[in-house]
């Protein structure tokens, strides 16, 4: 899993660095500038959900399961939470490994924030957990009535982060394939974690 994270990490940085930085400040001016007030709200309450959602889910699932004596359920409680929980740990992490500038900071002529964060940039907390979360949900439950809100939800996180003018585009694809890979990579930590768990 480090490997694998380490190798995600150095291809995006490298990219976000590079030639792409036009592309990147580019991208995100347009985002940033998309008005309207349904837009904006949408967005501001996307953004915002984000902790409340990539927390509550895992958690509701775990007092579920123990209401209902439910060890299945448990077991995916586990691995939703423990998916959302290493991301959380992975991407923070980077953030301080990598120290980018916010690009309201960096830009402040071309990017207005409409939110202001006291950590790095890159890579997208928001994103990383959004897409944790779905793809272990994903990973569970794959039902289209799943995936497609899972799905919608997460992109509409990453969108909203470049809206609000906290990330760039690549701070946002970082987030989303750290978070994707880390709740791929748990399905096989969590066999071990189950056996250590519940003795299966």
């Amino acid at each position: 899993m480090k490997r694998l994270a380490l190798v995600v990490y150095s291809i995006l940085f490298l990219v976000g660095t590079s030639h792409a930085q036009n592309w990147d400040i580019n991208t995100l001016h347009r985002i940033n500038s998309w008005d309207g007030t349904f837009i904006r709200n949408y967005n501001k309450i996307v953004s915002r959900s984000e902790p409340y959602i990539a927390v509550g889910i895992p958690v509701a699932m775990a007092l579920a399961s123990w209401a209902k004596h439910d060890r299945e359920l448990l077991k995916d409680a586990v691995y939703v939470g423990t998916s959302v929980a290493g991301t959380f740990v992975l991407t923070y992490g980077l953030k301080y490994l990598t120290d980018r500038e916010r690009p309201y900071e960096r830009y402040p002529d071309r990017v207005h924030p409409y939110s202001y964060e006291d950590t790095p940039s890159f890579p997208s907390g928001h994103t990383a957990t959004a897409f944790a979360l779905a793809t272990s949900l994903c990973v569970k439950y794959p039902k289209w009535y799943v995936i497609a809100p899972s799905a919608l939800w997460a992109c509409s996180v990453g969108v909203s982060r470049m809206n609000e003018g906290v990330h760039y585009p690549t701070d946002v694809l970082a987030g989303a394939a750290i978070g994707a890979g880390c709740a791929v990579a748990n399905i096989y930590i969590n066999r071990w974690l189950n056996r250590w768990l519940f003795g299966n």
